[in-house]
């Protein structure tokens, strides 16, 4: 396997053993990253409570707090006992704070899933299908996580990268 050195500006044998499918290519273009932070909150109450931001963006990243249906206005949660409709708003959430920090649903390039019960899996894989799929992110699903109310079933966060 060879690596790219970016001192010597050429490919160099690798120590490392070569594994048959991993291909390493060189980066052609560097990220600097600005002191500055930028912010997305939105009225949910456990923001304010506990001082955390719905997303925030540090240079082309952005990342997206555990988001789940509740309603960012009046803090209620939306579509109790339904995984999939949970799920729905959840992705329609996590692209509004990804487009309020200037990237869109297409920029987002992972998702992590809590799912609180078994049977809900495929429910909350048929959402990410629906909302994402035209995306395909890389993704996580845990099953048997617990929530701070027992009638939220999902909560998602995302990462994005905007170039």
């Amino acid at each position: 396997m060879y690596l790219w050195s970016s001192h010597a500006k050429t490919w160099t044998p690798s120590k490392v053993r070569a594994y048959p499918r991993l291909v390493v290519v060189p980066i052609s273009r560097s990220v600097t990253l600005s002191s500055n932070m930028q912010q997305f909150r939105t009225n949910n109450p456990y923001e304010k409570q506990f001082g955390y931001s719905r997303a925030v963006r540090k240079g082309p990243f952005i990342f997206v707090s555990g988001t789940t249906s509740l309603d960012p206005d009046s803090g209620e949660l939306r579509h109790p006992g339904s995984a999939y409709d949970q799920a729905k708003a959840t992705f329609d959430e996590i692209v509004r704070a990804v487009t309020a920090l200037g990237g869109t649903k297409s920029d987002i390039v992972r998702v992590r899933m809590f799912v609180a019960k078994d049977e809900d899996t495929g429910r909350v894989g048929d959402a990410l299908r629906d909302a994402l799929g035209g995306v395909g992110p890389a993704a996580t699903m845990i099953v048997g996580a617990r929530f701070v109310s027992s009638e939220m079933l999902v909560e998602i966060e995302a990462d994005a990268v905007v170039l």
